[in-house]
């Protein structure tokens, strides 16, 4: 466990991502296998089924500490970190031989998970033991294997990397392999890196674009680019090897019995395919040669994806299609790295061929000139996208992001005045600063909530809004302050949908802070009204 404390203190404190890849592959060089294997799994979003709780974890370090409950709430509203809280607050000791002092991450999470139905006795000793046998650090880590909290700037790609120059094979090749459904209690490293083993569920990593912030002229010749439309569901891969057919978000999340419509593709589709594509609501329109779908707004969408039981309501009320955007396996073989055109023209045939109303093929928009495109992208909305997608014709599908060849052009988000009234303190780093804000509009002589919002500001603006906080707070609820609206933002968002859940009628789609309007006053922002006219005009 010490030496997965010291990985985690050292990626947690590293800016630069070379030192990250260092301290990765040395720990790699340096760990038990079982414990690789689940650092893998941890890092990258594979963590056991929580069997100890936070009130259980607060009762017991409050009781181990000796502190009032209070004490303990206000000190965890101060660092804004449960697992850290817990590591600084119980009484320092001087760790004694025990038969857990040299076990390994893999020991310790494996005594976790067997605590599942142990009773809580079982379990409070357990935790109270170990946390008497650990030093802070440790604590911290053990912690978070418990409250399963790891955050902490660590890219896929910076583990994959490490593991690329661990076992000296390509890095795309390392991506593959550790993509998919394996449990780490069960596989072995020389396995998995291995490629041992035939998993016909396993994805492929995904292709990201970058945004493209520069002059559409600086990409060359438009003969050489296809462009399509960013449509705004959930990234994904349908995969058919050997007759069995799976269903992976871009997360690394098996969603087949989440979308029984996905059911007859089974059988249209040829074996051995992968096709990249979007997870959208759809619902057909034969009328429109250009674009046979319309798509539903993402919002529809969410009503579904939660859902392990899905009713015949939810079927005909939000029918969930995939937009093919890419072939990535054909008749068994890996097609990345043949060019984009000719991929584009075999993913064609297959999708014709399989002529079901939501399997369907992204449509291309037709241009010649950089200009005609420009103008397609203010047509963005009435589509139902987020913009437009240009990917080079000659491109191999890559992994990762990368620039040069995938660019996204998103069109610019909704914007609103909106005044801050209520502020909480973050988490990690910025625990010690009121950075989670909550916005109002006005609703006649009254200010009406209607988002939150938690980025957008530089440091030095945060640390202006937090002063301001702490001077004009009116009244207390737990970590939340009530402050004087005085305070105006410009709040960006990418779509609005009806929503009887919030007290606005609203939900927006990625609200963040563009800017700080200091040129403006509260008495000056915007209405309900104004969120309702956006509701008709870009909601659906």
């Amino acid at each position: 466990m010490r030496l997965f404390a010291e990985l985690v203190v050292k990626l947690g404190t590293s800016t630069k991502t070379n030192d990250k890849l260092d301290a990765l592959t040395r720990y790699f060089g340096m760990a038990a296998d079982t414990d690789k294997v689940w650092v893998i799994a941890l890092f990258s979003g594979r963590r056991p089924k929580r069997t100890v709780n936070s009130t259980q974890l607060r009762e017991w370090c409050i009781a181990a500490a000796g502190l009032p409950p209070w004490l303990f709430e206000e000190s965890y509203h101060t660092v804004g970190d449960l697992a850290e809280t817990i590591a600084l607050l119980l009484p320092e000791s001087q760790p004694q031989e025990s038969t857990t002092e040299e076990a390994g991450l893999s020991w310790y999470l494996q005594q976790l998970i067997a605590l599942g139905k142990a009773e809580e006795t079982v379990k409070k000793d357990f935790i109270l033991d170990c946390w008497h046998q650990m030093n802070k650090e440790e604590r911290f880590v053990f912690n978070k294997l418990i409250t399963g909290g790891f955050r902490i700037g660590i890219s896929q790609k910076t583990i994959v990397n490490a593991l690329a120059k661990t076992a000296g094979v390509d890095a795309a090749i390392i991506a593959h392999r550790i993509s998919g459904d394996w449990d780490p209690a069960t596989t072995a490293f020389a396995a998995l890196l291995g490629g041992e083993g035939e998993d016909l569920s396993r994805p492929y990593p995904f292709y990201l674009a970058y945004p493209l912030e520069e002059d559409l002229t600086s990409l060359g010749d438009p003969d050489e680019w296809q462009g399509e439309w960013k449509w705004d569901g959930i990234r994904g891969e349908i995969i058919k090897r050997k007759g069995q057919f799976f269903v992976w978000s871009r997360g690394e999340e098996l969603m087949t019995d989440r979308l029984p419509e996905y059911g007859n593709f089974n059988d249209l589709l040829p074996d051995g395919t992968v096709l990249d594509g979007e997870i959208i609501g759809l619902t057909p329109a034969p009328g429109h040669n250009d674009q046979p779908f319309l798509p539903l707004p993402f919002a529809a969408l969410q009503t579904r994806i939660g859902r392990k039981n899905v009713t015949k309501k939810h079927l005909s009320e939000v029918p969930v299609g995939f937009i093919a955007y890419d072939l990535l396996e054909y008749e068994g073989a890996d097609w990345r790295g043949k060019p984009l055109s000719e991929r584009r023209a075999c993913l064609q045939q297959i999708i014709t061929a399989a002529s079901h109303p939501l399997l369907v093929l992204s449509p291309l928009l037709s241009f010649t000139r950089w200009e005609q495109l420009t103008t397609a992208r203010t047509q963005s909305r009435e589509k139902g996208s987020e913009g437009i997608m240009l990917k080079r014709k000659c491109s191999t599908y890559q992994v990762g992001r990368r620039r040069g060849d995938w660019w996204k052009w998103k069109i610019d988000p909704l914007v609103i005045d909106a005044v801050m009234v209520y502020a909480q303190k973050g988490h990690g780093r910025r625990s010690n600063l009121y950075t989670d804000y909550t916005f109002a509009v006005r609703q006649g002589d009254q200010l009406l909530t209607f988002t939150k919002a938690y980025s957008g500001l530089t440091d030095k603006e945060l640390a202006e809004v937090d002063a301001f906080v702490r001077r004009n707070s009116i009244e207390k609820f737990g970590p939340v302050r009530t402050v004087k609206p005085e305070l105006v933002f410009e709040i960006a968002f990418e779509g609005i949908a009806a929503s009887a859940r919030h007290k606005s009628g609203v939900a927006l789609r990625f609200p963040r802070i563009n800017r700080w309007r200091k040129d403006k006053r509260p008495d000056e922002i915007d209405t309900i009204e104004d969120l309702r006219k956006m509701l008709q005009l870009y909601g659906k």
